[in-house]
């Protein structure tokens, strides 16, 4: 299984792992000494270092943001492709929330493996796109579920 085919089969897991809030699913891809990180402006941005901060970072990450909406869908708008000894996606995600309009964010993510585990993982976005979603926030934030 070459590395494109071990990140989908991660980001397939991480979806389940988020339908059933069980994390432990994607522990499996990722090295012990595993760094996460998002290269983006506050509140974005923020980086994790060692597998348990890492996959603590993800639950909390979907708790404070993704749950608060009504739904959620995630699109592949590029890759993911073998580039530059990692693999490189550019996503999409759009929430939905009733009594507002849809909050849709782009980015771009790299992991670089070590054998079939990911070592280092980041997304990022540009600081317009953050500008955008911060302004999304600061419109209809109050409108949002209660933090879990």
């Amino acid at each position: 299984m070459g590395i494109v085919d071990r990140y989908v089969a991660y980001a397939t897991a991480f979806e389940e792992a988020y339908a059933t809030d069980d994390w432990s699913k994607i522990e499996p891809f990722f090295t012990e000494d595993a760094v996460y990180e998002f290269v983006a402006p506050a509140p974005f941005g923020g980086k994790y270092e060692g597998r348990a901060a890492v996959l603590a970072q993800f639950k909390n990450s979907v708790n404070g943001l993704d749950r608060r909406f009504d739904s959620r869908a995630i699109s592949v708008l590029d890759g993911p492709s073998e580039k530059d000894g990692g693999v490189w996606i550019r996503w999409a995600a759009t929430y939905a929330l009733a009594g507002a309009p849809d909050c849709r964010m782009e980015g771009e993510e790299r992991a670089v493996f070590v054998g079939d585990r990911i070592r280092r993982l980041t997304d990022s976005m540009t600081d317009a796109e953050a500008g955008r979603v911060g302004a999304y926030f600061a419109q209809h934030g109050a409108k949002l579920k209660p933090e879990k």
